[in-house]
């Protein structure tokens, strides 16, 4: 009886540091906002040391002055790459500066250290061949890994008395982490999925209290693998979150890395690869308030800047489930004040159809339209905070309104929630960016800050906003979709450029030939001459066909996938193949879709315009052949009979001397253009060289040299006339 009851207490206790845990209530929270920080992306370096000296210098005070209710940091918290940024492994030594670095921000914020949670990025992940191996460093130096937070998905909920707010994170790096470059996307498992929806629904029977939903990951829905037909977007659609919080690309690729999620009930084919704006589709503008309230279909993806560069550091709020957020530059250093406006929200990156609900059919309070809010954080005392709203119509941003803010007081409030009254119906407006909202803070020694200015709307209605080309690619265009369809169609391509003319050959009327170009032109009879061409050089024919099986068939290149002590691998255009688990001679494929950085590149950027470049060689050859004969005044069976040659004088010979030196400049130009493909081959080569710890000659089997060797050939073949 004793033991049972020892083992009862035991279970007790673990249950109950479980619900601590996982289960947070926030107390000395305004009655209706809370805020978090986002940072990601820190890529601590020991080639790079400011990154990790400038965290510890900007981060803790500004923890200190916003006092947020939770840190998240999603991912890529050392960089693991070499000082040539070419061989990409663990390195324990940023980790321990990791650690460091996390122990000093906590110290001098304030913070407790539960309020911190990291989460693991690609970078990571590089060679890790297990989780909890030798080589885990996130295991044993993270925040989230010291805590026990072991899991794939984690969650804590704050707990206002109006709300409550669950923060779900996401780990989806690859189980066995590859090196980079052939580690880049999400890899969310089914069992991922399974948990984090489970998640997600742990309020959804058991709260009276309305809940607002946030997951935070490392990679972006566009660089996301699943291993089946569920996504995470299907999850997150499911369970109503109001955004999903990444980091991955950077800054680099532009300002506007945001996507707005929205269930389809008209389901296209082409939606799995792309999403040609930041807004999908349009919301019903047609509300029926007597069918209650519907579901919240939609959700935003913001991903935020880098640490590494660009010092990124993100402030989010949620005031009333109302989500907004402001993102900031540290390079310059700590802000002496920061501004957030929660309401009313920026109708850029509003929750469009859910916010015109609301407001149509009048399902809150009005209080909550009453008011404009904002969070104020300064390190020195404010002494007034201003809010002006502007009216656009006019082509001008004309003042309309400028009111005093005062800062909201209550037993819970933590001081830094301002508001002022106005008449919200006054603007109502069928435009998204008619009127314009700024804040504007003055403290005790004289400093200004100003807010951005951002359009809003009261009544629902979203800005538009478009993405530049290089934001379409990475936040667009779903990668993991796109790998196998764009290298069978580069496949099938190059086969039909090989096959298509030799299979015209086979009848007499369908040979095509220059002199046939030349006096019935058109494009079909100029490409398949040019075609045609290249299947006459047969050896150079064949070993092109010969190449492009072996590119199916076969390995590609054999190398080192984890950080140090694993086995030689090697790689074909399914993956590395990776012994299982089991240890029985078993072989799994690791790494697709993410190998696609080493085989597209390779077909688009070598292959295709190498057997290009030598069908150019090969119509090159057969139009200085006809120049020849032009010259020598014979016919071409002549000169193919050999008979050609010995009727020639010494004039005639110097002719054609100076033909073949002086004239041929396409030639010398293609020669050119096969010394530009060698060299991105050569660069190639070097980049996995160094990357998976090869042997140039052992392990680069037939990738390194074919192509090279296939370009000499045709140069070789090509030479003469004959």
């Amino acid at each position: 009886m004793t033991t049972h009851q020892g083992r009862s207490t035991n279970l007790v206790v673990v249950f109950t540091i479980l619900y601590v845990i996982c289960y947070q209530v926030v107390k000395g929270v305004s009655d209706s906002v809370v805020w978090v920080v986002q940072l990601s992306d820190l890529h601590f370096s020991v080639h790079h040391p400011n990154r990790a000296s400038d965290f510890t210098q900007h981060v803790p005070p500004a923890l200190s002055i916003i006092n947020p209710s939770l840190v998240l940091i999603t991912g890529d918290l050392t960089d693991g790459k070499s000082k040539d940024l070419l061989t990409m492994k663990q390195n324990e030594d940023e980790w321990v500066e990791y650690r460091n670095v996390m122990d000093t921000v906590i110290e001098k914020s304030g913070l407790h250290k539960s309020l911190f949670y990291d989460l693991k990025g690609n970078h990571d992940s590089f060679g890790v061949p297990a989780i909890g191996g030798v080589y885990d460093f996130f295991s044993k130096y993270s925040i989230n890994g010291q805590l026990g937070r072991n899991g794939s998905v984690n969650s804590v909920t704050l707990e206002t008395p109006e709300r409550k707010h669950l923060f779900v994170g996401l780990d989806s790096t690859m189980s066995i982490g590859l090196r980079g470059p052939t580690n880049l996307l999400g890899h969310p498992t089914d069992q991922l999925i399974k948990d984090l929806d489970l998640e997600l629904s742990k309020w959804d029977f058991q709260s009276e209290k309305p809940v607002t939903k946030i997951s935070f990951g490392h990679f972006p829905l566009s660089f996301s693998a699943p291993s089946s037909g569920r996504t995470l977007e299907d999850v997150f659609l499911k369970h109503s979150i109001s955004a999903y919080l990444c980091g991955h690309l950077h800054a680099r690729f532009g300002k506007n890395l945001k996507r707005h999620h929205q269930l389809s009930h008209h389901s296209l084919s082409l939606q799995k690869f792309f999403q040609f704006n930041i807004h999908q589709g349009s919301f019903e503008r047609t509300v029926n308030c007597s069918l209650g309230t519907p579901p919240i279909q939609e959700f935003w993806e913001w991903e935020m800047g880098d640490w590494r560069k660009n010092r990124a550091f993100r402030v989010l709020a949620i005031d009333r489930g109302h989500v907004s957020y402001v993102d900031l530059d540290l390079k310059s250093g700590t802000k002496h004040a920061i501004i957030l406006p929660t309401f009313p929200l920026d109708s850029r990156f509003m929750l469009t159809s859910s916010c015109h609900y609301k407001y149509v059919c009048q399902s809150v309070a009005p209080s909550s339209y009453e008011t404009i809010r904002a969070l104020v954080f300064s390190i020195s005392p404010v002494l007034s905070v201003v809010a002006r709203v502007y009216d656009s119509q006019s082509g001008n941003l004309d003042l309309v309104v400028e009111t005093h803010m005062f800062k909201h007081a209550d037993e819970n409030s933590r001081g830094n929630l301002y508001v002022a009254p106005w008449n919200y119906k006054a603007f109502e407006d069928a435009a998204p960016d008619r009127f314009w909202l700024q804040i504007e803070a003055n403290d005790i020694t004289r400093r200004s800050t100003l807010s951005e200015l951002r359009p809003f709307s009261i009544n629902g209605q979203s800005f538009k906003l478009s993405w530049s080309w290089n934001e379409f690619l990475v936040m667009g265009c779903q990668w993991a979709a796109f790998y196998y369809p764009l290298f069978w169609s580069a496949m099938c391509f190059m086969f039909t450029l090989l096959l298509l003319p030799k299979a015209v050959m086979v009848f007499p009327k369908k040979i095509y030939t220059y002199k046939n170009f030349i006096s019935k032109k058109g494009l079909a009879n100029g490409v398949l001459w040019f075609l045609q061409e290249l299947c006459r050089v047969h050896t150079l024919w064949f070993g092109w066909i010969a190449y492009l099986f072996y590119l199916i068939l076969f390995p590609w290149f054999i190398g080192q996938v984890f950080t140090e002590g694993g086995h030689m691998v090697y790689m074909t255009y399914m993956g590395w193949a990776v012994e299982t688990s089991n240890g029985k001679g078993k072989h799994e494929y690791v790494g697709s879709p993410d190998i696609m950085v080493v085989v597209l590149p390779h077909l688009l950027f070598v292959v295709l315009p190498a057997i290009l470049v030598t069908a150019a060689l090969s119509a090159e050859r057969a139009i200085y052949r006809e120049h020849v004969l032009l010259f020598a005044g014979k016919k071409k069976d002549d000169l193919d009979t050999g008979f050609g040659e010995s009727v020639l004088n010494g004039n005639q010979r110097r002719m054609m001397s100076n033909v073949q030196v002086g004239k041929r400049w396409i030639r010398k130009f293609l020669f050119v253009m096969c010394l530009a493909i060698c060299w991105k081959h050569f660069m190639n080569c070097r980049t996995l060289v160094k990357a998976y710890e090869m042997n140039p000659v052992l392990h680069l089997l037939g990738y390194g040299l074919s192509v090279p060797l296939l370009l000499a050939l045709a140069i070789s073949k090509t030479r003469n006339a004959q």
